[in-house]
């Protein structure tokens, strides 16, 4: 049989989508699997055992990749495309995909083209992993599966030298979002609970660099070591694996610990556990207000400031409610 997976949306998206990828590979060993995504996150999946091609869509050229594209699933005649993503797109793709069975969710403005669609509800407190999962539960049945993330032997080779210090936290402290985003002077006084003996290295993308500098400047101490930019995604998973702790926002450095399943500490703002997308690791941590705030969640995804202007959930987290390193 031979299977297409679309998820086109962020980082997370994709690697939440990667346990559909285990489901498929359990139940059927011998398939042929693809994975569409978009250009930008085709690194995540890199040489990943499980997929047998990466169908790249680059949105700067937006409907003209999307019609190449299009012409290159339709040359596969696939048995079932999963459409995991809510977007008309990515619904065109699956409509017109030529495949024997289209399948995604209700919410997709295509889905009623599809030959199954399922519902999407956020808030009953699922987790969007048994959500995607779903799609394929008559094909797969309902047992939960694991996203899973695979580095190759030169990932560990890049980080092999860090991953020696004995004791290590990783901190992602940036998000697309920022009302996802606790802010920096608390992410400040945090890392100055944290002892010297134990190594600090903060990670992120090239865009996270500055900020991250400013904060390695800022605690004027010599175990922080800012690597935001230096690291590949997969890379930076490999570092993950090994830290006594991660320290992160609702974001997708917390997919990527639950992927390599690594310790991992989650700060939600104005997002919430509940809307089902917190980390799934078997030491997973999570820390959020305990102010009975009417205003949260004000959103699925966040905002670019806060709606109100005091950012009162992010704000009212104390520095201590984060678990030290010590006990970790």
């Amino acid at each position: 049989m031979k299977f297409l997976i679309i998820q086109t949306a962020f980082i997370g998206d994709v690697i939440l989508a990667t346990a559909l990828v285990e489901k498929l590979r359990r139940q059927f060993p011998e398939a042929e699997i693809d994975f569409l995504l978009r250009k930008g996150n085709e690194k995540l999946l890199t040489g990943h055992p499980n997929i047998r091609k990466l169908l790249v869509w680059e949105k700067r050229r937006k409907y003209r990749s999307l019609f190449q594209i299009l012409s290159s699933i339709r040359k596969e005649r696939y048995d079932l495309v999963v459409n995991c993503q809510r977007f008309a797109s990515s619904g065109f793709l699956t409509v017109f995909s030529g495949a024997a069975k289209t399948v995604g969710f209700d919410k997709n403005p295509l889905s009623l083209f599809f030959s199954k669609k399922m519902p999407h509800r956020i808030g009953n407190g699922q987790h969007e992993v048994a959500r995607k999962l779903s799609l394929m539960s008559d094909i797969a049945g309902d047992a939960f599966e694991m996203p899973r993330l695979y580095h190759a032997e030169a990932d560990f080779e890049k980080v092999e030298a860090l991953k020696k210090r004995l004791r290590y936290v990783c901190i992602a402290p940036t998000s697309v979002w920022f009302t996802k985003q606790w802010p920096a002077h608390k992410w400040l006084a945090f890392m100055r609970l944290i002892p010297e003996q134990t190594q600090i290295f903060l990670l992120g993308g090239p865009g996270d660099h500055e900020v991250c500098e400013q904060l390695a400047k800022a605690l004027e101490k010599e175990n922080v070591h800012n690597l935001a930019g230096q690291l590949s995604f997969l890379e930076s998973a490999a570092l993950m694996q090994g830290a006594i702790m991660n320290y992160v926002n609702d974001s997708g450095p917390m997919h990527i610990a639950s992927a390599m399943n690594a310790p991992v500490t989650a700060v939600f703002c104005s997002t919430v556990p509940s809307f089902g997308f917190g980390p799934l690791s078997d030491r997973s941590l999570i820390v959020e207000t305990t102010e009975p705030l009417s205003c949260r969640p004000c959103g699925l995804h966040g905002y670019k400031a806060c709606p109100l202007g005091h950012f009162a959930c992010a704000e009212s987290i104390p520095e201590d409610a984060l678990e030290f390193p010590e006990t970790a």
